[in-house]
């Protein structure tokens, strides 16, 4: 005789049941057959707006939201930090050693940034009020367009309100029906958003796999009109980056044009922080897009394309980001600027950032913890393996005032959840090998008491 199938019937179990389940599939919303249109006394009797909460995402969200309640495992997110956030950082009060800020250089919050900014905050205010195009255009613009020209060693830049939307405009302005976008399977949002954006055909290839980026130019190069290689200058999530110089041979042997975003390797790669063209000795003039951001070693706000006058004329010119956007706020414009010019003046910062990644790197790895295929400069992950082992992780390391944030699914796959940590110019080495020791002690225990999604599922059977 079997026994009689169980019934939920608590709170945990039905919980548990609906995790299990997920939601429904889009294809399957959109197979059901119509409902017929709701009488007017029906609508009448309705709300005004759309109760968002109805949605079967925002469900699915509260959902997980409760099974981590139901652990007892706090929301490692949106901590508020009370005042500059650099190798330490104060949250609720208390000074934490910090490892989820971008700010490489340590140049948020240095006294000469913050000075240029308030001094553009007299002269024209908060705000640009306008699109450059029409009113909005401050010589400060013009000043910080040619520093990152002079950075990057090209001809011209133009900056935007958002490193995001500067992806997203970019590709989607320049790429088009008939076109082929070729991406990296890890490269950011914001280039997967500007390629669908563009109407083009999109292909991935696997992470740094350029024999299989090969094969996609050799079997597809022929039958499109533009083509166009997207890769980061190093992957926010893994801290690896690309061979840049057969990069180089494949889009010039196949005709197509390149675009390498360095928004976590300006100011990291390179003996003087130029990025990873300086890193392998290439020339800048090689590659047809450099996109940056602002808002981590520029230690401001925003985004930015450098190459040729001609391509970046045309974007100030037709961009819809850039003409239909208000121009950089002049502070942002103004402290991105001050940044630049002291990364030109002070390269023993990027050397000083280089030797704190390598000592994590080191130390992470002799302690057992799998970094991944990180190159041990301005990103280490620790990989988990499991969302809610790294949220839990994350938890136990801020108790021991040690701020590292955990990437989970899906902004990864679920077996690569992790903690990423960001590594400054700032950062001490007994910061390091605190952050280091202790993270190791922490996961052994979570792994020892097996803590993770498994042992939540096994808690609601139980």
């Amino acid at each position: 005789m079997t026994d009689a199938p169980r019934t939920p019937g608590t709170k945990r179990d039905k919980l548990m049941a609906n995790l299990r389940a997920g939601h429904k599939s889009a294809r399957q919303r959109s197979a059901a057959p119509a409902a017929a249109s709701p009488s007017p006394e029906v609508t009448a009797s309705k709300p005004g707006a759309f109760d968002f909460s109805e949605l079967a995402p925002v469900r699915q969200l509260r959902m997980h939201r409760a099974a981590a309640d139901m652990i007892g495992l706090d929301n490692p997110f949106f901590q508020p930090h009370e005042g500059v956030a650099g190798a330490t950082s104060v949250l609720h009060g208390t000074e934490h050693d910090n490892f989820s800020s971008y700010n490489y250089l340590g140049l948020t919050g240095d006294p000469r940034v913050n000075a240029a900014a308030e001094a553009a905050i007299r002269t024209y205010g908060t705000s640009s009020s306008a699109s450059r195009v029409v009113a909005g255009e401050r010589p400060v613009h013009g000043a910080l367009e040619a520093a990152l020209a002079r950075l990057h060693g090209v001809e011209d830049a133009v900056a935007m309100v958002s490193g995001h939307a500067t992806n997203v405009t970019t590709i989607g302005h320049l790429l088009g029906d008939g076109d082929l976008i070729l991406t990296d399977a890890l490269v950011h949002n914001s280039i997967s958003e500007g390629a669908r954006l563009s109407g083009a055909a999109r292909k991935n290839f696997p992470h740094d796999d350029l024999d299989a980026l090969e094969k996609l130019l050799i079997d597809n190069r022929h039958r499109y009109d533009n083509v166009l290689i997207a890769v980061e200058g190093i992957y926010s999530m893994d801290g690896d980056f690309p061979d840049l110089p057969r990069l180089i041979r494949l889009k010039q042997e196949f005709g197509a044009w390149l675009l390498v975003d360095e928004a976590h390797s300006l100011g990291v790669l390179g003996k003087t922080g130029k990025g990873i063209a300086e890193h392998f000795g290439i020339d800048p003039n090689t590659v047809e897009m450099w996109m940056g951001t602002l808002s981590k070693t520029l230690s401001a706000c925003g985004g930015y394309i450098a190459g040729s006058k001609a391509l970046c004329d045309y974007l100030r010119a037709t961009a819809p980001g850039f003409v239909f956007s208000v121009g950089l706020a002049p502070p942002l414009a103004a402290a991105a600027l001050a940044s630049a010019e002291i990364l030109a003046q002070e390269p023993e910062r990027v050397a000083r950032l280089a030797a704190n990644g390598q000592r994590f790197l080191t130390r992470a790895r002799a302690a057992g913890l799998d970094t991944g295929n990180s190159a041990g400069y301005s990103v280490i992950p620790v990989i988990v393996g499991d969302s809610i082992g790294a949220a839990t992780l994350s938890n136990r390391l801020l108790k021991r005032r040690i701020n590292a944030l955990p990437i989970v699914f899906p902004a990864v796959a679920e077996k690569s959840a992790r903690l990423r940590f960001f590594i400054t110019s700032e950062h001490s080495d007994a910061q390091i090998d605190r952050a280091v020791a202790a993270t190791a002690e922490e996961l052994a225990l979570l792994r020892e008491q097996n803590v993770g999604f498994a042992s939540l599922v096994k808690s609601a059977r139980d």
